[in-house]
């Protein structure tokens, strides 16, 4: 009997904001929404990190330090988690918001027994709040849970569809990889995820898989194993 398949999705909380490029874009996470659900009926176990670039992205005042800026970026992502996973409910999906930070009723604190229980019954588990920690990005949010929850892979969900060896927005000959190890995105610079969780996903040896997230099914096909971009190996 084959393992049940389980992932993290990433996405980006500018792209559910759609072209509103601010705040929440509902027909853009309704059209998501039907796609994790395509996923979940087929037994895909499906654990979410949002970000929290439509709300706040870094320092984006230069009254605010550091330290408060990514706290107020931890409650963005947060924020985005709630929302989200209330669309998904309506579209007839079960959903559970865990938290690195414990929020009253609104966030749950993680619980990796309880995430894992929640996930073999078909829930949606939604990770907010990062590390709970400032000078983490939400990069080692996702691989710190991917980890955590024995996840198979990460799946990222770009505006590219795919790592390429440079910018094919300012350059028509990039040439995008269809397999590239994480220490050669490290090496080359190539930004696909940040260097502390570039160093988690190394030590874990937990892959990475980077696909369009406009491309028509991308997020389902994804969530099933069918990746139309870049897989990043960890060997």
């Amino acid at each position: 009997m084959s393992k049940t398949r389980r992932v993290m999705l990433k996405l980006s909380g500018e792209a559910l904001a759609g072209d509103k490029h601010f705040g929440f874009d509902d027909d853009t996470i309704r059209a998501v929404a039907k796609q994790v659900k395509s996923a979940v009926d087929d037994g895909v176990e499906i654990a979410i990190v949002i970000g929290g670039g439509n709300f706040w992205r870094g320092r984006q005042s230069e009254t605010v330090d550091r330290y408060k800026a990514d706290q107020v970026g931890i409650l963005a992502t947060v924020m985005n988690c709630v929302y989200v996973s209330e669309i998904f409910r309506a579209a007839g999906m079960k959903t559970k918001v865990m938290s690195a930070i414990g929020i009253g009723d609104i966030a749950e604190l993680f619980n990796k027994d309880k995430a894992v229980k929640l996930m073999k019954k078909g829930y949606v588990l939604f990770c907010a709040g990062g590390t709970g920690h400032p000078y983490f990005s939400t990069d080692t949010g996702v691989v710190l849970r991917a980890v955590e929850l024995e996840c198979q892979e990460i799946l990222l969900a770009k505006a590219v569809d795919g790592v390429y060896d440079s910018d094919p927005k300012t350059n028509p000959d990039a040439k995008r990889f269809d397999t590239i190890s994480i220490s050669e995105v490290v090496e080359k610079r190539l930004g696909v995820i940040d260097l502390p969780a570039s160093v988690l996903c190394m030590e874990n040896h937990m892959p990475l898989a980077i696909f369009s997230l406009n491309e028509k099914d991308g997020i389902a096909n994804a969530l099933k194993g069918k990746i139309n971009g870049t897989r990043v190996t960890v060997q």
